[in-house]
């Protein structure tokens, strides 16, 4: 399945339908009166959340979602029925903009979540609405009342645990391979991955979610590269993990850039909780690895862990850390929500 994280639509929620005017026609009654019926209302456009989804790469093959419109009123009082309703199915974590990009509507991150794009008209109402004792045959209806139509833009950000930051060829997608059944493609070449991927990773009988996000490189806030197209989806994560490449002639710079664009890109990012790692400690000496660890710590200020995710070197005590700072992330909002003021 081909991933697509951003995809605008165009959506019109159904017209009413005009009301009837009509009159009772019987035998043997002389003065049947009006009996016209109102239209039917028109459908509405919703957005839902539903399960094993992804993706939006199935909104590249339709970009056009219209409810159905209502049914004009009819004589003998009856009313015209309801257009159909239509649901823009999304993936938990999809994010629904204006026309604009930036006004967010409504942001449905989990499964069973629903809203309101768009509300279809009113349908109108007959001639038997309009009779009064001073106007007993009335012939005006009302018209049905238009729909909406708007165009829409959807955003995907993954929702996820934890999420691998790095620079290209740092190990990430190897990582992230070595710790769950998600199987991301792996070269020597960088840009190996194109797009994010997804793993459960399990630890001491804990599972988590793990994103393995595109290689960025110095400038990519401007655009180089694959620029910061994909960091949206770690601003969900409880915590990152930032991994250098050991065999790097210099890991400190490495760090530099990788903290710079993140901090560039978005304040949220840049101050998340942060682990950070020196990888390919397989392919070091016992020197080496003490000096680039040296200075890792000074470059970042806080622990560094070493590991080969290749031999699976340090990966367990990685993990261990990764899921202490995602359950103190999970108590505190536990905490957060039973705090909140009750609401009817």
């Amino acid at each position: 399945m081909k991933f697509l994280d951003l995809a605008k639509v165009t959506i019109r929620s159904g017209s009413g339908g005009n009301g009837c005017i009509s009159f009772r026609r019987e035998k043997f009654i002389e003065y049947g009166g009006p009996d016209g019926g109102d239209g039917g209302s028109g459908g509405d456009v919703w957005a839902e959340c539903v399960p094993a989804l992804n993706t939006l790469i199935d909104f590249r093959y339709q970009q056009h979602f219209f409810a159905g419109n209502g049914i004009p009123g009819m004589g003998k009082q009856r009313t015209g029925k309801d257009g159909d309703d239509i649901v823009l199915k999304v993936p938990a974590g999809t994010e629904i903009l204006e026309e604009d990009g930036e006004t967010v509507l409504a942001d449905l991150t989990e499964v069973g979540q629903r809203v309101l794009l768009a509300k279809g008209g009113n349908g109108g109402w007959g001639n038997l609405h309009f009779k009064t004792a001073t106007n007993q045959a009335p012939r005006r209806a009302n018209p049905g009342q238009e729909g909406v139509e708007r165009e829409i833009w959807l955003r995907l950000k993954l929702i996820a645990d934890a999420g691998l930051a790095g620079l290209p060829n740092a190990g990430k997608s190897t990582f992230l391979s070595a710790t769950s059944n998600a199987r991301p493609k792996i070269a020597d070449y960088p840009f190996t991955t194109l797009h994010p991927n997804l793993g459960v990773v399990g630890v001491d009988g804990r599972e988590f979610v793990m994103a393995d996000i595109p290689g960025l490189i110095e400038g990519a806030s401007e655009g180089r590269g694959l620029g910061d197209q994909f960091l949206g989806h770690i601003e969900r994560c409880a915590v990152l993990f930032h991994m250098v490449d050991g065999t790097s002639e210099d890991v400190a710079e490495d760090f530099r850039i990788i903290d710079t664009e993140l901090s560039l890109y978005s304040e949220i990012v840049a101050n998340k909780p942060r682990l950070v790692g020196l990888n390919k400690a397989d392919a070091l000496t016992d020197e080496e690895i003490a000096e680039r660890t040296a200075a890792l710590e000074k470059a970042s200020g806080a622990r560094v862990y070493v590991l080969s995710a290749a031999t699976g070197k340090g990966v367990q005590q990685v993990l261990r850390a990764l899921w202490t700072e995602i359950s103190a992330q999970r108590a505190e909002a536990t905490a957060d929500e039973e705090s909140a003021p009750w609401q009817p």
